[in-house]
């Protein structure tokens, strides 16, 4: 069985990748941002191991672990967590721009810096959900396009760097996505949900796993997703 650490494991793309993995019996390393939500976590993902550490405190993570017991395998470090606050430019504080990078960009690559000796270990692979806004930046999108396209920049050169140590890399960029996540964006964009015009986090899984669960002979290095209705 392969051993996944994987961030937002509690709603949208990371359960429903979260569910697909433990459906099959795999070990999962659920990531939680405090105690109460590392419990909730556990009643859902029976068998589950959790660990805590808040992503909008990167510079406390490694203390924060240091005080937990980590796994000793890792196969798999799934970045899926992520927050959005829209906003233009001449809005945006200081405040927003530090909580969007940290929790989008900085968390992922102390996380990374913290199980890259498992993962080389055993030749395991990074994933990074990215995101459409880490390819392109549109009005009122700048903090999270800047902490998206950042992403991508850390992808591709961990990329480039573990390649001699067999470390797979990839990024997955969807579209609009079916979650909390998206509501909330509606809601900043003043506009009406509708889940069912957007991409099920179920289409989301299913890619992301197609990445895991592929050949050592190949790998995926970025997979774009957009919605099947427009």
């Amino acid at each position: 069985m392969a051993t996944h650490v994987i961030t937002g494991a509690g709603s949208g793309i990371g359960a429903a990748v979260a569910r697909r993995l433990h459906a099959r019996g795999d070990d999962l390393v659920l990531h939680a941002r405090d105690a109460g939500r590392a419990k909730e976590l556990a009643a859902a993902f029976p068998g589950a191991k959790t660990l805590v550490g808040d992503l909008t405190d990167p510079d406390k993570l490694s203390w924060a672990f240091s005080h937990q017991s980590l796994p000793e395998r890792v196969d798999t470090l799934l970045h899926i967590a992520g927050v959005v606050d829209l906003g233009p430019v001449g809005d945006l504080t200081p405040k927003s721009w530090h909580h969007q990078l940290n929790v989008n960009l900085i968390a992922p690559a102390e996380l990374t810096r913290l199980f890259l000796p498992q993962l080389r270990a055993v030749r395991g692979q990074v994933l990074f959900v990215n995101s459409g806004a880490g390819l392109a930046a549109h009005a009122d999108w700048s903090a999270y396009a800047a902490s998206k396209h950042g992403l991508k920049a850390l992808a591709d050169a961990l990329r480039h760097e573990e390649h001699g140590n067999g470390v797979r890399v990839t990024s997955v960029y969807p579209g609009r996505t079916a979650s909390p996540m998206q509501a909330k964006v509606h809601r900043q964009e003043g506009k009406q949900y509708d889940a069912a015009r957007w991409i099920d986090p179920e289409s989301v899984a299913t890619t992301i796993l197609t990445t895991l669960d592929l050949p050592r002979d190949a790998q995926i290095p970025d997979v774009t997703i957009r919605p099947g209705t427009f």
